[in-house]
């Protein structure tokens, strides 16, 4: 609760004023009984038109000022309880962006999608009911109970008997039931996992003509949430009638004892009216209040999921030295020192005893067969994951002792899935820097030989993309990331493969392009093609997550087996 308080104390004020607003309300709606007895005893059983006449404008009085005091209450808890889940969902997508690929991979992004949306919603109507109903249904029951007792404590007896059964009914079910809520957010994650998988993949869906397997894939996952929900409501649904059961009893017991009283005259019919009022509002108080529970118990579920998110540190972030920020990157000299390295939760490691030195201003081609742990190695560079053992050095410092700011800032990588988001081809770009002008913008795009592409676009670079740039090929997709990356003027710059999907012309313009641009940085490219890899300045073989061999060009086509390989393969298609 500790979490939601730091969002709640922006609300103290609408928290303090509900309570309020609530009692004058259930006030205006326990004394209605008492005044009908008033009514009924006093002026229909006397025929005393002024005592009803007085009465009944006091009634209509007491349910506006009741009616009043609800509808305020109701708008204040909508705002509040809105305004707390907007915030709440702030917080945890702002603590998601600080995560790590380690934390995200453990997390899913199916799972955190559900707990940003439907979780967040949950607790969002946690608060929207504490303000309403939870406020309101303890003062009900307390104040018809009260006013029970006020008019006959014999007949009050009877409710000491129900009102245990009541709760007993309502613990038991409630913690048999518990255990599938938690089950059920997990299978919402399930299914947001396959749709959103399916929607990002549409064009290969269709492509191959699996329209049939996705959709039985969705109905299945689909109808595996719909029996986990009936489980949880069959569980749910079974304790109203039994509180039905035991308040109807518990009414026919009142009626019966309660004639007889009114028979003897030792009760007036007004009062036992107003008592079967009072019972009657017993009744939805205890209904509400276990709506209440039942939502917080759902909610609970919902909450650890959130929490979860929300106490995870990032298995990445700024070491001491780092948070000090002393650190700059100037040359881009980057070693590897014995390195090792496995993912969270491998059972070995994909990379082993790496050790190299790349100077400032060098091209490094990275080569090897498929699994070989290439983009695995690179990136270490940037910290996107820690090494597990060794260490990795840039400027002759370990890269845990640099910020990460500095650390993404001057080292720029082009992963090898292209990714691009909503809106312009220039918002795209600026993403490497927010600050660059028009004129840095198209001297990027032009080194990634992207400009004339864009500009043959009716509205240049005001073009707008759609989600992940499906209305342009795979090729200038690559383009516009490596035009992003070079905004930054990085130290370092890792292409991760991020050319293979144009063709070799293009690429050598691009290659040519980079080493006027960025002739002082530091140049890493990850490819299968052998121009590029004749063109760098020394490669890296590696070999089942070890380097094979290391050195320029030539001197591999003598000393390695994999580059000959690989270089011979090339030359014969």
């Amino acid at each position: 609760m500790k979490k939601y308080w730091k969002i709640l104390k922006k609300y103290r004020a609408s928290l303090w004023l509900s309570p309020f607003l609530v009692f004058i309300g259930v006030v205006g709606e326990t004394i209605q009984p008492y005044f009908m007895a008033r009514i009924v005893d006093d002026g229909v059983m006397q025929n005393d038109l002024s005592v009803i006449t007085r009465t009944g404008i006091l009634m209509i009085a007491v349910s506006i000022l009741g009616l009043t005091a609800s509808v305020i209450n109701i708008y204040v808890s909508s705002r509040t309880s809105i305004g707390f889940g907007t915030d709440l969902r702030s917080s945890l997508f702002r603590k998601i962006q600080q995560l790590a690929f380690p934390d995200i991979d453990y997390f899913s992004s199916a799972s955190l999608i559900t707990r940003l949306t439907n979780d967040v919603t949950r607790i969002q109507q946690v608060i929207m009911m504490s303000m309403r109903i939870m406020l309101r249904a303890p003062m009900m029951l307390v104040m018809a109970i009260f006013f029970i007792i006020h008019i006959n404590t014999d007949l009050a007896l009877i409710l000491t008997a129900s009102v245990p059964l009541l709760a007993i009914s309502v613990y038991l079910i409630l913690r048999k039931g518990f255990p599938f809520f938690l089950i059920v957010q997990q299978k919402i994650d399930a299914l947001n996992g396959v749709v959103r998988e399916n929607l990002i993949n549409i064009r290969v869906v269709k492509s191959f003509v699996r329209e049939d397997f996705e959709t039985e894939k969705f109905v299945r996952n689909s109808e595996d949430l719909r029996d986990m929900v009936i489980k949880a409501s069959n569980i749910i649904v079974a304790m109203f009638p039994m509180m039905q059961l035991i308040m109807n009893l518990s009414i026919l017991a009142i009626l019966w004892f309660g004639g007889v009283k009114v028979m003897s005259g030792q009760l007036l019919v007004g009062e036992l009216i107003s008592f079967v009022n009072y019972l009657m509002q017993v009744l939805m108080g205890l209904m509400m209040l276990s709506m209440v529970i039942m939502t917080y118990a759902r909610a609970s579920a919902s909450s650890k999921r959130i929490v979860e998110v929300l106490d995870k540190e990032p298995s990445l972030s700024d070491t001491p030295e780092g948070q000090q920020g002393h650190h700059a990157i100037r040359e881009g000299r980057v070693s590897f020192r014995n390195v090792s390295f496995r993912y969270t939760g491998g059972e070995t490691d994909v990379l082993r005893q790496i050790d190299f030195d790349v100077q400032p201003g060098e091209t490094i081609a990275v080569v090897g067969m498929t699994g070989s742990g290439k983009s695995s190695m690179l990136q270490l560079i940037p910290r996107l994951y820690d090494v597990t053992g060794g260490q990795v050095l840039i400027d002759g410092r370990n890269v845990k002792d640099y910020a990460l700011d500095e650390l993404h800032h001057k080292v720029g990588v082009v992963l090898q899935k292209n990714e691009l988001f909503t809106g312009t081809i220039g918002e795209n770009l600026r993403w490497g820097n927010a600050n660059a002008t028009a004129e840095e913008v198209e001297e990027a795009a032009r080194a990634a030989e992207a400009h004339d592409f864009i500009a043959s676009f009716p509205d240049g670079y005001d073009t707008v993309l759609g989600r992940g740039g499906v209305n342009i090929s795979g090729g200038q997709k690559q383009r516009l990331c490596i035009a992003r990356a070079l905004l930054r003027k990085p130290k370092v710059l890792i292409l991760d493969d991020s050319t293979s999907a144009v063709d070799s012309e293009t690429e050598l313009k691009i290659r040519s392009n980079l080493n006027r641009l960025l002739k002082d940085t530091t140049l890493f490219i990850i490819t299968q093609r052998i121009h590029t890899m004749q063109s760098a300045d020394r490669v890296i073989v590696l070999e089942d997550g070890e380097i094979d061999a290391i050195g320029r060009p030539e001197e591999l086509m003598l000393s390695s087996t994999i580059y000959q390989e690989i270089y011979n393969s090339q030359r014969n298609t």
